[in-house]
């Protein structure tokens, strides 16, 4: 069941279910509730009709890559032991089971040069054995021809390489644009590549949408950029949201794709792309 945040709960005094309230420097205060996108719209619990009054702007939305528009197929912890080593690797697990980790990128960026181009090489070689087995994620196709029809904006923050996007836009016929790997410096969860895109783009962090299946990486960066943050979580891998500290608790959760159609439509006030001539 997908967990909703309306912005507006502050402003009506709309009794929630789960009474934290984010507050941080990027973004203003949100409430978080519990609904079900199939049934009741966090909406109707403040408004009773259904949605919620006084949408919030919305001109575009960020997707992250692997494990949201694809299906995950590359074994991460395979990855990891070959490029950490199983004594770093299970200090990483030990850690990452308190809340911690290492940032696997970032990690190599402190080897020396000759390390860093073997563990870049061993990423290389998991990820392009991943493309072989490359699927696209249920729901994206029609998410995808849902914005398409209503003229918004869709861009790709992904930490795999170039060569996993371009494949990933010619098998399924799609395209983001602006569209970043990991090419681009620096990486998810720093705020730079969604602040890049909304730059492009030229509308502000604060209309824009940042949808992800990691809490770390995908919600910490919309959040860090000031833009409402989607949490899919198909598997409930994440858990109890009373469970989440204020920098990575997202405005909204879902557990499928298809789910996002009626969050956009209950919550958010699409704003569509200007046609140039």
């Amino acid at each position: 069941m997908p967990l909703l945040f309306s912005p507006l709960c502050l402003i009506r005094r709309c009794c929630c279910f789960f009474p934290a309230v984010i507050s941080s420097p990027f973004s203003p205060p949100r409430c978080l509730h519990f609904a079900s996108m199939s049934a009741t719209a966090a909406g109707d619990r403040c408004t009773g009709a259904g949605v919620v009054a006084n949408k919030r702007r919305l001109q575009g939305l960020v997707f992250d890559m692997d494990g949201t528009l694809t299906v995950p197929v590359i074994d991460f912890g395979a990855m990891y032991r070959a490029v950490l080593g199983e004594e770093v690797y299970a200090a990483h697990r030990a850690s990452s089971a308190s809340g911690g980790g290492v940032d696997i990128l970032h990690h190599i960026e402190t080897l020396p040069p000759a390390e860093q181009q073997r563990a870049y090489e061993i990423i290389a070689r998991f990820e392009g054995q991943g493309l072989d087995r490359l699927q696209i994620m249920p729901g994206a196709l029609e998410l995808c021809r849902y914005l398409d029809s209503r003229k918004i904006r869709r861009g790709l923050i992904t930490r795999n390489m170039k060569a996993a996007v371009d494949l990933f836009h010619q098998r399924f016929g799609l395209e983001f644009v602006p569209a970043l790997s990991r090419e681009f410096r620096p990486y998810k969860p720093d705020p730079a590549p969604l602040l890049h895109i909304c730059s492009i783009w030229d509308i502000p962090p604060s209309e824009v949408l940042m949808i992800g299946d990691s809490l770390r990486d995908d919600v910490v960066c919309g959040k860090r950029a000031g833009a409402f943050t989607c949490l899919l979580d198909e598997t409930g891998k994440y858990g109890s949201p009373d469970t989440y500290t204020d920098d990575i608790r997202p405005d909204f959760k879902v557990s499928t794709l298809s789910q996002v159609l009626s969050l956009l439509e209950n919550h958010f006030d699409l704003i569509p792309q200007l046609q140039t001539t």
